[in-house]
């Protein structure tokens, strides 16, 4: 069997697999985060913080819960990573710089899970599990929060309530990504994922030299890392590292995880809105958005000319050989598509195009299928801007969901789309200029660019991963990637929430003969169109001088 038909058969074995969850997983999902039942721990919970689960939030209200969450969340993973050196379970260790401190905390709060250091040079036991672990499901259930309140925006009427943000919090967690990395854990330990609380311990000769490891609770962290698109690996290599994903089977798997949650969303939100074609018109733009991805950089990958090419069979460089090109492309465009930030390959030794492939899905707004949670407000909100165009096509004012489509909520969702690249742009503007920045860059012209350019994307789109050739543990890179991230994330949910609580207040506008029909092909083509045209035309000049001027050079 040839590489390409192993790997064309791997990603229709994905795409079934996750057709098989789609529909299960999406209605459990709905029923969740519609119920008035609170479970005894979860009344425990609300009673040790001193919320009422029952009270309804308005946005501001919703918003100020998001907020103060997340930054006790930043604040105490600073303290835990500063307090490193004195906690028992350190490995020996010692604490945490504060700058990368603030890095790792922004990082992992925001779901981005941007990593400046070895985590098995840096991190012990107590920080990788009672603080990295414990934000890859809050952080992940923050962003279900916030898309489950943008979907109550369209499903309600004349009310500005958008539910309760601590049960949304509490119940994502519980019902959601809890049972789901219980299971997911004992299939990666089947696999060959340690799941241990060892210490270090020399494996043999290496180079003249002992080689060191330590073990840690892998599996369990791995498996959140994926489900929840946080990203963040517990050694240095991530998800190419045999301790994290030993086989081809564990690879998949991975990439199953990772895209498992965001597509069945789309299945949530047309069960909560009443309308499950409208739930399938948003996944099948993000299914061709990604399928789409996938083939190309299968084909960059397989087809990029010359003898070493020839002889490899594509482009290996930077890839494992346990999972090949094919394995490695379905990961690379699976964890940039979302907000996983995961790697299984190095994505600076792709080729000059398909680093531009990784780059350019993140620059999407991570929303096909996107991350866990914000893949959906953002598909969300590009749908709403398709219809504004639409609407300006025929002269009509646009409605989506019964909701118009005003001045209010188009400021609004204009907004949102242009905070991530007025960051990804400045910042790495900012960069190129000055010159210390660029000293950390390994190499220079088109390709030492791409560094820069990909850090600030990975960064401000709370993707995470890392083009593997940039020295990012510096003071301005620590300092500026964490402020990137934190505007990243929580400023387009400022939009998201008020854009919600706009619509919950309005009054169902009827359907008639002009009303555009946004569960159907020609709007879902519409869509796709518009993602990519808005996406190329704000990052073209960019990607033109980075990976497109390599590819072309090659």
């Amino acid at each position: 069997m040839s590489p390409v038909t192993a790997g064309v058969l791997q990603l229709l074995a994905l795409i079934a697999a996750l057709a098989l969850a789609y529909r299960p997983l999406g209605d459990h999902m709905a029923r969740v985060y519609s119920s008035e039942k609170h479970y005894k721990p979860e009344k425990w919970i609300y009673k040790a913080i001193g919320a009422n689960p029952s009270a309804e939030m308005r946005w501001p209200a919703y918003l100020r819960a998001v907020l103060a969450f997340s930054a006790v969340s930043v604040l105490f993973l600073y303290l835990l990573q500063r307090l490193q050196g004195v906690l028992p379970g350190s490995l020996g260790f010692v604490s945490i710089d504060p700058d990368q401190a603030f890095n790792t905390a922004a990082s992992f709060v925001a779901n981005t899970n941007w990593q400046s250091y070895y985590g098995e040079q840096a991190m012990g036991h107590v920080v990788q599990t009672g603080g990295l672990a414990v934000q890859n499901f809050v952080s992940a259930a923050v962003g279900m929060a916030v898309a489950v309140a943008l979907v109550r925006g369209f499903a309600r009427s004349r009310t500005g309530e958008l539910g309760n943000f601590w049960a949304d919090l509490v119940r994502g967690v519980f019902r959601i990504l809890l049972p789901i990395s219980v299971v997911g854990a004992i299939v990666l330990v089947a696999c060959g994922v340690i799941q241990n609380f060892a210490g270090i311990h020399e494996v043999g000769q290496f180079m003249g030299g002992t080689q060191q490891w330590n073990g840690g609770a892998v599996a369990s962290q791995e498996v959140i890392k994926e489900l929840g698109t946080n990203g963040g690996g517990y050694f240095n290599a991530n998800s190419a590292h045999p301790f994290e994903n030993p086989t081809p089977f564990s690879n998949l798997f991975e990439v199953f995880l990772i895209l498992l949650i965001p597509f069945a969303l789309t299945r949530t939100f047309g069960r909560m809105v009443g309308n499950l074609r409208q739930g399938y018109a948003i996944l099948a733009t993000m299914g061709i958005i990604w399928v789409g991805f996938t083939a190309l950089m299968m084909w960059t990958e397989f087809a990029h000319p010359g003898p070493a090419f020839d002889v490899a069979g594509g482009a290996m460089e930077g890839k494992e050989t346990r999972f090949g090109i094919a394995g490695s492309s379905i990961f690379a465009v699976a964890t940039t598509l979302t907000s996983t930030g995961a790697v299984n390959s190095f994505h600076s030794s792709y080729t000059g195009f398909g680093g531009g492939i990784t780059m350019l899905g993140m620059q999407l707004g991570e929303i096909a299928p996107g991350g866990v949670g914000s893949g959906l407000y953002g598909m969300l909100i590009m749908a709403i801007i398709a219809v504004f165009i639409a609407g300006l096509m025929v002269g009509r004012t646009p409605e989506y969901l019964g909701k118009k489509i005003g001045t209010r909520e188009i400021k609004l969702a204009a907004c949102y789309i242009l905070i991530t690249p007025a960051l990804v742009l400045c910042f790495t503007a900012a960069a190129m200029a000055l010159p210390t920045p660029g000293t950390s860059m390994t190499n220079s012209g088109a390709h030492g660019f791409s560094e820069i350019l990909y850090a600030y994307t990975s960064g401000a789109n709370n993707n995470g991963s890392a083009f593997a050739g940039l020295n990012a543990d510096t003071q301005w890179f620590n300092s500026t990637i964490g402020i990137a991230m934190l505007l990243g994330r929580f400023l387009p949910m400022v939009f998201v929430l008020a854009l919600a609580g706009s619509l919950a207040e309005q009054k169902p506008v009827p359907e008639t003969a002009g009303t555009l029909r946004t569960d159907k092909p020609l709007y879902a083509g519409l869509l796709v169109g518009t993602i990519l045209i808005i996406t190329g035309l704000t990052y073209f000049p960019a990607l033109a001088l980075g990976p497109l001027a390599e590819g072309l050079a090659a």
